[in-house]
């Protein structure tokens, strides 16, 4: 007896929908907020492949990489190499994250100001939470704690990042700040600082002390969450 092969699955095509329930068509008659984030994420692909649909393969990619926060960090190779992506749709989906990412870093002012580990979460925890490899990253302030610069220091494996403590200040005399705070990121999520984060942000301290360069916070970044090394009294007195 003949073996009966699985039948292909039909796809409906977004052409094929009601207009009304077209992603791109609901966007311009309703905003973007009415949209799910598959259906947002569709708009962007723009096309199916001859297995799927534009709404599955977005939903796919979604549910394949834990979500939007998973979706974001991953490379271009892995994305392009997924079924019915390839460069285009995914140098596309590269970009539209960088925008959010460049937007949250703008903040709601020029020069925002920095008064608690709420307020350099909210500059930095979007990009670095992301990273492949650890990277610290230097906030210099001035007299009212406005951020005069960010600036990545060092770049490491994915272990460490080795911070030198004079190369902090440096940048800090450099600027003329007269506060200071550093961030780095743990890639393996996990924000508990180690005990070479907790002996690194004691030299820091030590050393703002004696040049007269006040160190607010140190944090650590993982994935969604963070750890305020001030809050936690890790390396400050």
């Amino acid at each position: 007896m003949e073996e009966v092969g699985e039948r292909p699955r039909y796809q409906l095509r977004v052409a094929e929908l009601p207009a009304e329930e077209r992603p791109r068509e609901r966007l311009l008659h309703l905003g973007p907020h009415a949209l799910t984030t598959a259906e947002l994420l569709a708009i962007l692909l723009r096309t199916g492949s001859s297995r799927e649909g534009v709404i599955e393969i977005a939903s796919r990619l979604l549910r394949d990489h834990g979500g939007l926060r998973g979706l974001a960090a991953a490379d271009l190779a892995t994305l392009s190499g997924e079924h019915g992506m390839g460069d285009a749709k995914a140098t596309t989906i590269a970009a539209a994250f960088e925008l959010g990412r460049r937007l949250a870093l703008l903040g709601d002012e020029v020069r925002p100001t920095i008064n608690g580990p709420g307020d350099i979460a909210r500059l930095l925890q979007a990009e670095m939470e992301l990273l492949q490899q650890e990277e610290l990253r230097l906030l210099t302030l001035d007299t009212k704690h406005h951020v005069l610069a960010s600036t990545m220091l060092y770049r490491g494996s994915v272990n460490a990042a080795g911070g030198r403590v004079a190369e902090v200040f440096r940048e800090a005399v450099r600027r003329n700040a007269t506060a200071i705070a550093v961030a780095h990121n743990h890639p393996s999520g996990d924000p508990v600082p180690s005990r070479d984060d907790v002996a690194f942000t004691s030299a820091l301290v030590r050393a703002g002390e004696l040049i007269e360069v006040e160190v607010l916070d140190h944090i650590v970044f993982g994935r969604g969450r963070y750890v305020s090394m001030r809050q936690q009294r890790l390396g400050f007195s």
